[in-house]
C-alpha cells in the first residue's frame, strides 16, 4: 500500500473537563430558566420552558490545540503509539498533560 495518513491528535490533561448536559436538564435549573424568561419573555407571567423530546445535548469541554503528523499507510496499526511519540518529540507531554486522544485519521 502506497500513500500516507494524516493524523490529528490533541493532548489531554488531568484538569480537563468533558461534560454533556441535556437541554431538558438545563431548563430544569431554576437559575437558567429565570435568565431565559427575563431575557426573552420580559413582562409575561405563568411561563413554562419546554424542550422537544429528541434530547438536544450541550457539550462543555476544554478547548485544545490540535497537532498533526503524517505516517505511511503501513503504520496504521501503530498510529496511537506514533502520536504519543510525536507528542514526546515536540515536548507536548508534561506531568499533568500526559495522554493523547486521536481526533482524525485521513488518508492522503
Amino acid at each position: 500500500m502506497n500513500g500516507t495518513i494524516l493524523v490529528t491528535y490533541k493532548i489531554l490533561c488531568n484538569g480537563d473537563i468533558n461534560k454533556e448536559i441535556s437541554l431538558n436538564t438545563l431548563l430544569q435549573n431554576e437559575k437558567i430558566a429565570k435568565i431565559i424568561k427575563s431575557e426573552y419573555a420580559k413582562g409575561f407571567r405563568n411561563l413554562a420552558l419546554l424542550a422537544q423530546p429528541n434530547e438536544s445535548v450541550i457539550k462543555i469541554e476544554t478547548q485544545k490545540e490540535l497537532h498533526t503528523f503524517e505516517v505511511d499507510k503501513n503504520d496504521f496499526a501503530d498510529i496511537l503509539d506514533l502520536a504519543e511519540e510525536d507528542a514526546s518529540n515536540k515536548k507536548l507531554i508534561k506531568k499533568e498533560c500526559n495522554r493523547v486522544e486521536l481526533v482524525n485519521i485521513e488518508t492522503l
